[in-house]
C-alpha cells in the first residue's frame, strides 16, 4: 500500500508542477472578475475542472449567465465520459464506493497516468486515489495563493507558464505512442479542434477534437479488421 501511494505521488508530481502556474493564474483572474479569495478557492476545490473554470471566467459577469455557464461546462467536460469509459475495464479492484468517489478526482493528467499504469500492472484504488487527492489539493492550494497574491505575482503568461500543460500533454501523448494508429487519431483530433476553434471559438473545439479523434480511431480499427 505504501509503495502504491509513493508511486502515485511520484507519477503525478510533474503534472502538479505544471499545474501550479496555471492555478495561480486562475486564482488571480477570478479575483479580478470580482470573486472573493474564499469563493475562488472553493471553485477549484468543488469544481476541479481547470478548462471549464477558465471558460466560466470568460463568460462571467453580473448577474452570471447560468445557462451559458452550465452548457459551456457540460461541453468541455464531456470528454470525461470517454475517459471514464476507457478506465472502466481497469477498475476491477475498486469497490462501487471507490469508483464513485474516485471519479470526482479524475482529471486529464491522472487519467493518463492511470492508463499508463494499467498497461503495465493492475490499477489499485490506493495508487489512483493517491494521485487524485494530491493533484486536487495542489490545484486548490495554488488557486488560493493566486487569489491572495496574484496582483503581486504578475501575469504568469509573460514567462510562458501557460504553456506548461501543453508541454505536459505532448509528453503524455508521446508516452502512449503506438505508431500509425496514434498518429491518425492525434492528427484528426488536432485538425478538427483547431478548425473548430478558429471557426466558432471555445468551448466547441473540445467536443470537435474529441469526436473526430474517436471517429478516426474507430475507422482505423475497422479498417485493420477488414
Amino acid at each position: 500500500m505504501r509503495k502504491d501511494v509513493a508511486d502515485g505521488v511520484r507519477d503525478i508530481l510533474p503534472a502538479m508542477i505544471a499545474g501550479a502556474p496555471i492555478a495561480l493564474l486562475y486564482g488571480a483572474l477570478a479575483v479580478g472578475k470580482g470573486m472573493t479569495p474564499v469563493e475562488t478557492s472553493l471553485s477549484s476545490l468543488l469544481i476541479f475542472a481547470g478548462g471549464a473554470q477558465f471558460a466560466a471566467l470568460e463568460l462571467w459577469r453580473s448577474p452570471p449567465p447560468v445557462l451559458a455557464l452550465a452548457f459551456s461546462t457540460l461541453l468541455i467536460n464531456a470528454r470525461h465520459i470517454l475517459m471514464g469509459a476507457s478506465l472502466k475495464p481497469k477498475l476491477g479492484q475498486f469497490s462501487p464506493l471507490q469508483r464513485m468517489f474516485g471519479v470526482f478526482f479524475m482529471a486529464d493528467e491522472n487519467w493518463a497516468m492511470s492508463e499508463r499504469r494499467a498497461a503495465a500492472r493492475a490499477l489499485t484504488p490506493v495508487y489512483y486515489l493517491a494521485m487524485g487527492v494530491v493533484f486536487w489539493a495542489n490545484w486548490g492550494l495554488w488557486t488560493t495563493l493566486g487569489a491572495i497574491g496574484g496582483a503581486f505575482l504578475g501575469d504568469p503568461r509573460r514567462i510562458g507558464a501557460d504553456f506548461a500543460f501543453t508541454a505536459l500533454f505532448v509528453g503524455l501523448v508521446a508516452g502512449f505512442w503506438k505508431g500509425r494508429s496514434t498518429a491518425v487519431t492525434v492528427a484528426a483530433s488536432a485538425i478538427a479542434s483547431a478548425a473548430a476553434y478558429r471557426a466558432f471559438g471555445p468551448p466547441w473545439h473540445v467536443a470537435a477534437g474529441a469526436l473526430c479523434g474517436v471517429g478516426a480511431a474507430s475507422l482505423y480499427a475497422m479498417r485493420g479488421k477488414g
